[in-house]
Order: structure tokens, then sequence, then C-alpha cells
């Protein structure tokens, strides 16, 4: 698998995808509404990715970036297979990637300087911007807008766009290089995905950081997995960050065919992959009751 998330332009997003799932993707793109893919590393490191553009009958339009706006090149391959090539090295990461490619300037502007932050808007906005950083789930660009957003009062903005963004993309790469301590190893948040993944596998519709609260998360998770699926599974975002401040996490669950007994048997089903894979579950087996994982270390490996 490459360590790569791509999105497309009709708004679908693939993570950890194969070289094969990428060809499918770059060999699908020209339709209309359905031209481009831009890949980014993970972690998403600002400013770093590749992208292309094709339209059908057309080249192929490559680009890619490592940071500054001077570093956004372009060049144009007339063939998916090469598109292909080029971007599953440069997911790799391997030396000498585009050996034979001759790139030019995209001709992108360097921006203008930011204006510094005042010292008490920082001092406000860091702390909040660290704990969805903790979190895990967000991306520089959800990030950005949250932290533009969270001061705003009575229609004043003390924080612009750009300002914003360049707080969130210093604080991103503090984080990053931060869990390049743990890369090697096996967190709780890694088990708490898995064990989702494989009760999502088997029936029952397991989804994190979903919606914003109980009560929404409650409306909108039948719509959220397949037809068949038996029952269901998740924790919201303020659960999330309750996790990440290193306190417990709820999971509500549940059978579609609502019923106390339909409902404790998706508990037992959930309760049991959790242990499993390695959590510490606290749950007396009573339907009218969360299951609770406690002794929680949450470290969440950024995406992006």
């Amino acid at each position: 698998m490459l360590s790569v998330k791509v999105e497309t332009e009709n708004q679908q997003t693939h993570t950890r995808v194969s070289a094969e799932e990428l060809g499918d993707l770059v060999h699908r793109i020209g339709a209309r509404g359905d031209n481009f893919l831009v890949v980014q590393r993970i972690p998403d490191i600002p400013g770093t990715f590749i992208q292309v553009w094709h339209e059908a009958g057309g080249g192929y339009e490559l680009e890619h970036r490592t940071g500054t706006a001077t570093s956004h090149v372009r060049t144009v391959v007339d063939h998916p297979d090469r598109v292909l090539a080029l971007m599953t090295r440069w997911a790799r990461e391997e030396p000498g990637w585009d050996a034979g490619t001759v790139w030019e300037s995209a001709g992108i502007p360097e921006p203008e300087p930011v204006p510094e932050l005042a010292e008490e808007i920082r001092a406000q906005l860091e702390p909040r911007v660290r704990v969805l950083l903790r979190g895990g789930y967000e991306t520089v660009g959800t990030l950005t807008e949250a932290a533009e957003e969270y001061l705003v009062e009575d229609g004043v903005r003390p924080v612009s766009r750009d300002q914003a963004r360049e707080l969130v993309e210093r604080l991103w790469l503090e984080r990053v290089e931060e869990q390049r301590s743990w890369a090697d190893e096996v967190t709780d948040p890694d088990r708490l995905e898995r064990a989702f993944a494989r009760l999502d596998r088997g029936g029952i519709t397991a989804r994190e950081n979903f919606t914003c609260c109980r009560s929404c998360g409650m409306s909108e998770i039948g719509a959220a997995g397949r037809e068949e699926a038996r029952g269901f599974v998740f924790f919201h975002g303020q659960g999330a960050e309750h996790a990440a401040a290193g306190h417990g996490l709820a999971l509500y669950y549940g059978g579609f065919q609502d019923s106390p007994e339909r409902t404790a048997a998706v508990g037992r089903e959930v309760a049991a992959a959790l242990s499993e894979a390695g959590l510490t579950v606290e749950w007396d087996g009573s339907p009218d009751k969360a299951i609770q994982l406690t002794g929680l270390d949450w470290r969440k490996r950024l995406v992006g």
C-alpha cells in the first residue's frame, strides 16, 4: 500500500491505496467533473503534493510541489502509465523519482507576508488548535477553518484565513515531528481503528469521530453504512476530544431492529472486538449504557 491520500474532483477520498488502485484512478479521469487527482503523503506535509489534470483526448498535466510557490512545477505527460509510474515513485520517496522528466515553473506567485497575530490572540488560539491536533481526525484545511472561526464574536474576526493557516501549519508540523517518535508502535487509536474495521466487515456499521454529538450520531448512523448492516457503533467528535485529553471514550451502539435484546447483542459483539484488539472495556451488559474505553493512551496518527 502507498502511504498517500488521493482526492478527486468528484469529491471522493481514497486513503492508503495500492499502486494498482492508484492506477485505476489515473486511468479513470478525463470526463467532465472528474478531471483531476491530488495526491498527498501521509501524514500531510503542507505544500507538498503531486497532482494531475486530464481531459479526454488531451495529455496529462502533471504538477508537484515541495513547499514554496517557486517549487511548484509542471510537465505534460502523454500516457497514464507514465503518470502512474511518476506518482508511485513520488509516493515511495524514491531517490531520483522523476529522472528523465523535464519540468517548468507553474508560475505560482509567492504570497504576500502574513501579519503576525497579536500575542493575546495567539495565546487563546494555540491551545484550541493543539486540542484538535491531538484528536487526530482533522486536516490542515479543517483546522484552518476552525482556527479562523474560533474567536469570532459579534461579526468581528480577529484572525484572518492566512493567519489561521500559518499558525495551523506550524503546529501541524510540530505534531508530525512528535509522532515520528512512535511511528513503529501500535497505539490505542490503531487498535480502535482495527476493531472498528473488523466490526464493519462483519455487518456492524462502525464509525469513528462521527458527527458532533450523540443525538446527531443516532439520527444519522442508519445511512452511514451498508443497507444489510445488523447494527452500529460510533463515537462522536466531542468524545474524541475527551479521549485526546486523557479521559475515556464512550461508544454508542445498537441494532437497526430496535429492541433491548438486539442492542445488547450488538453491544456484546462490539465489546468482544474491542477487548480482542487489546483495549480496556468497561460495560456491564446493559443496553441502556454506553460502552466505555478506559486507560487510553491517545496517540492518533495524523493523515491530513
